[in-house]
């Protein structure tokens, strides 16, 4: 468990790719998750990196080795480093006063306090370095500029201070040098991430190099954990989960993406909007992706793609969604198969910009005015937002309505190793459509009423396929309509099309079940939280307890007859949420009349670590546990 952290605008996010990438390279799993603050620069970020030689799915509370680019970065994360463990600090920050460090904020100071006086430590920076030595921590101290001036001469400039931007390069030499990790594979991985940048790449090689050789003549071969290559015949990625999305949806068939920028949603349109010309087997490809002025047209602009015969998408968090509200409902009430990107975040209102939240589900499911159908789909790792970004278009275009594919925070800013993902199943299904010949000698009625409540549809300007759209309630052909009777049944047409999706979607592509088939105690939950559930519970299946896992993907129409069957006969129900209120919860004792038992709950902005789900579970399982518990770690 590796972490890096400094202010912001310090490289931390270089720094954790080109570590993780080099571990890739040699054959190991990477799980990484990165946290940094709303500000554009100067507050604490960092990034968490897991590294295995089996696949790993979720953070944990330990860190074996923090990389730090600054004394801060030592006062937030001591507490999380393990005996035996270490701490890469700046020689020349030792002295700082803590208390005085401006970046933190008081409500942290507060906290901080109580935690020195426990300990009995001083308030320099030191001191804190001497209290982790006698817990069994060890310490590295660099002397990060006398290695910047060093390189400054190799590279023929004489000023240092412009090269501090390769702190982070530092860190990464130091820390594989400690690990013992092939040089080699760290240095591809530097090119890699400056591939763009030849000369800047050559730089930080020259870096990279010097930490690594001041590290292995400076530091002993006390530091207990050592990373060695793996030998892998399997092509893998290293992929996040804003990139997995956008490359799903190139699969799917997207060709146009609209966007107003906000956190953490952009990062997928502006990989996109680096990748617009698409190599195929059959030559190149594109995909169009517009800035619009503001969520509101973003969604309009969509849904106009749509009806001329693309395949589009737009993607926001809450803030933009809740914009986009008067759109959906036009999208709903003019059947148009249009994909919204949900990445939730910390809420309400602005919130916690750019931190983790998933409290939006209850939202996503009713936003807009009055009844209209949509299809909710929440992925719950970063390989379910590539197919599931696929497979959003085949539903919406199947069943003509809008289709919220609910990603969040925690998987748009994480990383992962994964085998290349096998692409060669998906299946482009465009739904009921009718070209010219089939309209000849018809009146063509876009809103016809069927028995699927599915109409077929034309594209845009196809001859002989004239119809109409308006906001406004319609008839069969789009014309504007207040009849009763019409009204009646263009609202249970348009209703009955969730009924139809509900028969025909696979409870497979639905939910999932993990664990012990016979268990009678089941956890259940959505989102993000299953790697770390997933994760918890192998544990505690090898301390003997049996659990069944219960994730939940498609919300809306939820499978409940499917669901009430699994849960009907439980002895405990647990549901775990990075909410406050459960919705998931309360949407299945809507849906089906089955309470929980016990809900664990986690709304502090930060993910559900393995540790804190084992931690939990555990005590639900040995009836020591409250029937809520509120998950707080983070930091």
């Amino acid at each position: 468990n590796w972490m890096a952290g400094g202010p912001q605008g310090a490289g931390v996010d270089s720094a954790a790719n080109i570590f993780g990438r080099a571990c890739g390279y040699g054959g190991l799993h990477v799980y990484g998750r990165r946290e940094y603050h709303s500000n554009i620069k100067g507050l604490h970020s960092y990034f968490h990196l897991r590294v295995s030689d089996l696949e790993v799915q979720a953070n944990v509370n330990d860190v074996n080795l923090l990389a730090a680019f600054d004394a801060e970065t030592v006062v937030r994360h001591i507490s999380e480093v393990v005996p035996n463990g270490g701490i890469i600090v700046d020689k020349e920050q030792i002295g700082t006063k803590v208390f005085n460090i401006a970046t933190l904020p008081y409500e942290f100071k507060d906290e901080l306090r109580k935690y020195v006086e426990k300990k009995g430590w001083g308030e320099t920076l030191n001191d804190f370095l001497e209290g982790a030595r006698k817990e069994g921590i060890h310490v590295f101290l660099v002397p990060y500029m006398d290695l910047l001036k060093k390189i400054a001469v190799k590279l023929r400039t004489d000023n240092a201070a412009a090269l501090t931007r390769m702190v982070n390069v530092l860190t990464i030499g130091v820390s594989f040098a400690l690990l013992k990790y092939d040089q080699d594979l760290i240095e591809k991985a530097v090119r890699t991430i400056f591939s763009d940048k030849p000369k800047v790449a050559d730089m930080n090689v020259v870096a990279l190099r010097e930490a690594y050789a001041y590290a292995e003549q400076t530091f002993t071969d006390s530091f207990p954990y050592r990373l060695g290559k793996i030998e892998t015949n399997e092509e893998r990625i290293f992929v996040s989960g804003n990139e997995a999305v956008a490359m799903g949806k190139i699969l799917g068939g997207c060709r146009i993406q609209t966007y107003y920028p906000i956190t953490p949603a952009a990062d997928e349109s502006e990989f996109l909007e680096a990748h617009e010309i698409i190599k195929t087997k059959t030559g190149d490809a594109s995909i169009v992706v517009v800035q619009t002025e503001d969520e509101i047209a973003a969604i309009n602009s969509a849904s106009g793609a749509v009806l001329a015969g693309a395949r589009a998408a737009t993607s926001t968090s809450g803030p933009g969604f809740s914009l986009m509200v008067e759109g959906l409902s036009w999208a709903g009430n003019s059947e148009v198969p249009v994909v919204i990107t949900y990445y939730q975040r910390g809420a309400p209102s602005t919130g916690l910009p750019t931190r983790f939240g998933q409290a939006d589900l209850q939202f996503c499911m009713h936003a807009g005015h009055g009844d209209f159908p949509r299809i909710v789909l929440a992925s719950g790792d970063i390989k379910e937002c590539f197919y599931d970004a696929a497979l959003a278009f085949n539903y919406a275009e199947r069943y003509q309505m809008p289709v919220i594919h609910l990603v969040d925070k925690a998987l748009a800013n994480s990383s992962q190793t994964y085998k290349s993902f096998d692409t060669g199943k998906f299946k482009i299904e465009r739904g009921a459509m009718l070209g010219e010949k089939e309209l000849e000698g018809h009146q063509y009625r876009r809103f016809s009423f069927t028995e699927n409540g599915i109409s077929p549809r034309v594209v845009l300007g196809t001859r002989n396929g004239i119809h109409w759209y308006t906001g406004d309630e319609h008839n069969e052909l789009g014309h504007i309509s207040e009849e009763p009777v019409n009204r009646d049944k263009m609202i249970e047409k348009r209703m009955m099309k969730l009924d139809t999706a509900d028969k025909e979607i696979p409870v497979e592509e639905r939910l999932n079940v993990f664990g012990d088939q016979n268990s009678i105690d089941i956890v259940v939950s959505w989102g993000s939280p299953k790697g770390a559930i997933l994760e918890a519970m192998d544990k505690l299946n090898r301390e003997g307890f049996a659990l069944k896992f219960l994730q939940v993907r498609m919300i809306n129409p939820l499978p409940k007859e499917s669901v009430a069957n699994i849960l009907k006969n439980a002895r405990k129900i647990v549901t775990i949420e990075n909410n406050y209120s459960g919705q998931l919860a309360e949407i299945i004792r809507e849906k089906t009349g089955v309470q929980a038992n016990f809900r664990i709950l986690k709304y502090n902005g930060r993910p559900i670590t393995t540790t804190e789900v084992y931690g939990a579970l555990k005590n639900v399982l040995q009836g020591q546990a409250a029937e809520r518990q509120v998950l707080t770690y983070g930091s």
